[in-house]
């Protein structure tokens, strides 16, 4: 193999796979109903929206900024572990790794139950949901294994299907404004509310973490210096544009009582304007937009410890890898991990995925304060950086107490593997 045949496999993904990763890593499961949500909010919601893109840009710039002066290294998590010291990228990187597949978890849930929608007998029950839940992680698990060329391909198919309901809910709107701009009127909505902006802004923020995902998985991109910081920013300005509009054509012409009690809102948006078949559509829509998202965060999981190990700040066995320089370990532990937290959920009720996916959210959160205190370090972007950490620490302020902890508990949970990698690194005496 030559060199640059060989550099094609190591890096397979080129610009517009790259933007597949940051657009199907940040809509997966929450568009589908994250309107429900935002409904109450009125005339905050889309200034929620407005002021969490606007953070997710500037966040985006650092870690492109720091990922295109730093091309040699291995994503991210190692960058922050070299300015910040490597306590700091362990810490950091392993909440990374647990909120990935607490994320998964819940995403695979959510596109079980769109299963449902088209075959009942998939979402009969709590069991059968998570099973179906399983059964989708675990396949997503044997595709990453297969090779990245298959996982990517496989994003980009995903993530143009993925846009089409929403393409459709976009263009309603758009008919909408130029010949019945009544309808937007006809809604009543709650005024804005400076009090309630810092929550709207949380959950837009909720709804949005995955943008990082082209900067974690630099080390498998073409001229990471140059495609990572343009995948990240046209992948963040497509996704925000998409959530805005939908979300606020959404709850703007429907009343908000509808939107509250359903399960489905892009759905019921959908069948109010072109009637009951599209219901099913835009289901199975749904179970390919959660697929696919699925499929950025499993692959995530082998490549944040892998990076981790390759640093020399995990143990060596985080970093073996098969034929295809697939890291198995940490990516099939991962997925049982996720497959046993769907178990324990069907067990112990919804409750119990519902924190998941806030300390999820928190979790991501964490990386970009310590990717704005890495722009401080080094200093590359500072103003960013310093804008990065506080709009991170409001993030969390607006998450609650107790996922805060508990994410600070998850990290914490590395240094013993940390203290392991040390001892392993130390000299043996003769």
């Amino acid at each position: 193999m030559n060199q640059a045949a060989r550099r094609n496999s190591e890096r397979p993904f080129g610009f517009w796979t790259a933007v597949a990763l940051v657009v199907g890593g940040v809509i997966g499961a929450g568009i589908y109903a994250v309107p429900s949500q935002v409904a109450p909010l009125g005339w905050t919601g889309p200034i929620g929206w407005i002021a969490g893109g606007s953070g997710a840009l500037i966040i985006g710039r650092v870690l492109s900024a720091l990922t295109a002066a730093r091309p040699g290294e291995p994503g991210l998590i190692a960058i922050i572990g070299t300015a910040l010291g490597p306590v700091a990228g362990v810490l950091v990187g392993w909440g990374a790794w647990v909120s990935y597949w607490c994320a998964n978890a819940y995403i695979a849930l959510t596109a079980a139950r769109y299963a449902g929608q088209i075959i009942p007998a998939l979402a009969a029950s709590p069991l059968r949901q998570a099973l179906t839940a399983g059964a989708l992680i675990v396949g997503l698990t044997l595709l990453n294994l297969t090779g990245l060329k298959s996982s990517g391909r496989f994003q980009v198919i995903t993530t143009v299907l993925k846009l089409l309901p929403l393409v459709a809910v976009m263009l309603i709107v758009a008919g909408m404004a130029g010949t019945d701009r009544a309808a937007f009127t006809a809604v009543p909505q709650a005024p804005f509310s400076l009090a309630a902006l810092l929550p709207a802004t949380a959950l837009a923020m909720v709804a949005i973490i995955g943008f990082e995902s082209a900067s974690i998985a630099a080390e498998r991109i073409r001229d990471p210096e140059r495609n990572v910081p343009r995948a990240t920013m046209v992948g963040i300005v497509l996704a925000c544009g998409i959530y805005l509009v939908v979300c606020t054509g959404i709850t703007f012409t429907v009343p908000e009582a509808a939107l509250v009690g359903s399960n489905a809102p892009v759905a019921l948006f959908i069948e109010r304007h072109w009637g009951g078949w599209a219901g099913t559509l835009v289901a199975a829509f749904a179970v390919i937009s959660t697929v696919g998202c699925l499929n950025v965060w499993v692959l995530l999981q082998g490549e944040v410890p892998l990076g981790l190990a390759r640093a020399g700040l995990l143990p060596d066995w985080f970093a073996h890898t098969n034929s295809r320089d697939i890291a198995t370990v940490p990516l099939v532990l991962a997925s049982a991990l996720a497959c046993a937290l769907l178990l324990l959920g069907s067990w112990r009720g919804g409750a119990i995925m519902d924190f998941m996916l806030q300390l999820t959210a928190v979790s991501g959160v964490w990386i970009y304060a310590f990717a704005g205190l890495t722009a401080l370090r080094l200093r590359i972007r500072p103003v960013l950086g310093l804008l990065s950490v506080l709009f991170s620490v409001g993030i969390m302020i607006g998450s609650g107490v107790e996922a805060v902890m508990l994410s600070i508990a998850l990290m914490l949970a590395a240094l013993p593997l940390y203290a392991l990698t040390l001892r392993a690194a130390r000299p043996r005496p003769v």
